[in-house]
């Protein structure tokens, strides 16, 4: 399912317009990205967590030429799937 596929379905469930639903999902998006942004996860009980994970600096080869190089550290956006979630699933 992509974008466009999720937003026909929201507005179907939802007995709204395609351009209200386009509109909400963007707005979940970026609300969702704003709170990861400042370092806070999001929780939706049911569905999942979102939340971010700092990586730390790390040695790394290059397969190429065999090299060693550094690789910077990082932070990680990450998805842990809520109970309800995982049933529906299984």
């Amino acid at each position: 399912m992509n974008k466009s596929e999720l937003i026909d379905a929201v507005a179907d469930n939802a007995d709204i317009p395609k351009a209200v639903a386009g509109r909400v999902l963007d707005a979940v998006i970026e609300s969702i990205t704003g709170a990861l942004k400042d370092g806070d996860s999001v929780v939706l009980v049911g569905f999942g967590t979102f939340s971010v994970t700092d990586r730390p600096a790390r040695t790394g080869r290059n397969p190429q030429t065999g090299k060693t190089l550094e690789i910077p550290a990082a932070k990680k956006p990450g998805f842990k799937a809520g109970k309800a979630l995982k049933e529906a699933v299984n």
